[in-house]
């Protein structure tokens, strides 16, 4: 192999690129196509009302919260409705805070914002993920809600989150967008909360391009979720028989649902996520396991895994000694045609122009300036060291199911040549 790395001018390891790095989607096939095909040719593509409507959306529904051992699941458009959803679901109001970790992705600080709400930044621990010590500290009487949200398949750890919510008498809304299939002690992640939502945009493990689905037990916050997501209807009280018993909630929603055809795709994903995260879990072990030793000797650590076990493993991710050295290697990666990127471009959450500013589309900054005096709230680099600090500094290499044992070797070799070049000057 030409040690001259390919950013130099030398032979990349690849002749051709990685395949894109998307889980669910690579791994498409003639149950997805069969399954649209079916809800094409019946001409009822909508989930209440069609011609010969197949019922894809309830059966979604069924499936993911069986397997998730949750009274309710109720499949919408997406991630980010979900997880407005969960808010409107538990309550949380115009002129709450809801705490959200300073690594993630916009989606869930924005959620919090449409809802009327004042996201908080907590500070994130060497997992990426929220550090319950931190969130410990942060809590005080105006906060509603905390969202946690396992990043990239490593589920948080929420024994101590949970303990942390308690304490406080808050809401724990889990946000496991990117962590479908991930468990802590064998519990999956967003089982835990008040709440677990889900997406299905095309980065996650299994997807329908678009969609997201939220569970929880509580038969009130299901009626207020699904209401909200249908327009403030409530078509289908019979999955609440206990409904008559007690007042309705009216109230004015939105349209969140899901198409019967992205439907039909996530039942045929759900049937695939065990293989897809075993799979992701051979290549991982034998990639890491191969670069692992030589990287640390170079001085890079890589990201605490909080379970082994329960992580969904769809990505290696690695802290270089300064956030030059990590985009040299990052750089240098991508040149050998394996695939590597940063997360969130190497920024926490806060420093998106829109919420470092508190920019909104409402002209008196609502709803930020709904606290005022000694509630007022402002962000500003800095606030969240940890995370300012290792997102700075990290490089990621996503996987996806569909990679061969000769990717993952390809993988091995770019990594060590780049490394045995880059770390060293």
């Amino acid at each position: 192999m030409d040690e001259k790395l390919a950013i130099y001018g030398g032979t990349p390891v690849r002749s051709v690129k990685l395949p894109g790095p998307y889980p669910g989607a690579s791994v498409y096939g003639k149950e997805e196509a069969d399954a649209v095909t079916e809800v094409v040719m019946r001409k009822s593509p909508f989930r209440y009302y069609g011609v010969d409507v197949a019922g894809k959306a309830r059966d979604f529904e069924k499936m993911f919260r069986e397997r998730h051992a949750r009274r309710h699941a109720l499949a919408c458009s997406s991630g980010t409705a979900a997880l407005i959803l969960g808010l409107i679901a538990v309550g949380v109001q115009p002129g709450d805070k809801v705490i959200v970790p300073a690594n993630s992705f916009y989606a869930t600080a924005g959620a919090v914002t449409m809802v009327g709400a004042v996201p908080i930044f907590c500070d994130i621990d060497h997992s990426m993920n929220i550090d319950p010590e931190a969130l410990d500290r942060l809590i005080d009487p105006l906060v509603k809600a905390v969202v946690v949200v396992p990043i990239l398949g490593n589920p948080c750890r929420m024994d101590a989150l949970t303990a942390v919510c308690k304490k406080h008498g808050v809401f724990l809304i889990e946000d496991a967008a990117q962590s479908c299939g991930s468990s802590f002690r064998g519990k999956l992640s967003g089982t835990f909360g008040d709440v677990g939502t889900f997406s299905l945009q095309l980065n996650k493990i299994i997807s329908s391009g678009e969609g997201g689905i939220l569970i929880m037990d509580d038969d009130s916050y299901f009626e207020r979720a699904a209401r909200f997501h249908d327009q403030g209807s409530f078509r289908e009280k019979s999955r609440l028989p206990e409904l008559k018993d007690r007042p309705n909630q009216y109230l004015i929603g939105q349209n969140y649902r899901m198409s019967e055809v992205a439907a039909a795709i996530a039942c045929e994903q759900l049937k695939k996520i065990d293989f897809i995260i075993s799979r992701m879990r051979e290549l991982k072990s034998r990639i890491k396991g191969a670069i692992r030793p030589e990287l640390e000797e170079k001085g890079v650590e890589f990201r605490t895994i909080i379970d082994e076990a329960g992580d969904a493993s769809s990505t290696i991710m690695m802290y270089f000694p300064s956030p030059e050295k990590a985009e040299a290697f990052h750089d240098a990666l991508i040149a050998e045609n394996v695939f590597c990127s940063h997360l969130y471009d190497r920024k926490p959450i806060y420093a998106a122009p829109s919420l470092l500013g508190q920019i909104s589309a409402y002209q008196n900054r609502f709803p930020f300036s709904q606290l005022t005096g000694k509630d007022r709230v402002e962000y500003h680099m800095g606030m969240c060291p940890v995370a300012e600090d290792l997102l700075s500094r990290n490089v990621m290499i996503p996987l996806a199911p569909a990679f061969t044992d000769s990717d993952a070797e390809d993988i091995i070799r770019a990594v060590r040549k780049v490394a045995n070049v880059i770390l060293a000057e």
